[in-house]
């Protein structure tokens, strides 16, 4: 996954009105982190280099698949010690 996004600020000028910049926040970072359109996000000056974005809510998370159990994973139950039996099971001998 690529970790900058390179973009230029952007001009906005309306007739008398202010002129306003924006910044476009690139669609696979805001998909990495669960961003959506319409959230309400802040800015926070760190120094004159550096900004930082902070969410003022987080959205739960969502899977977007169910996960399965495949047969070859044992359950925490189901592990085997290094002699090969299972965990806690007792094997009938008092060594």
């Amino acid at each position: 996954m690529q970790t900058k996004y390179p973009l230029k600020i952007q001009a906005i000028r309306s007739k008398n009105q202010q002129e306003r910049l924006y910044v476009y926040f690139p669609l696979p970072l805001a998909a990495a982190i669960g961003l959506e359109a319409g959230e309400e996000v802040q800015w926070e000056l760190l120094d004159r280099g550096e900004l930082h974005l902070v969410r003022n809510q987080l959205p739960q998370v969502q899977a977007t698949q169910r996960a399965t159990q495949s047969p070859e994973i044992p359950l925490p139950s189901q592990k085997q010690t290094a002699k090969g039996r299972g965990r806690g099971v007792p094997d009938g001998s008092d060594s």
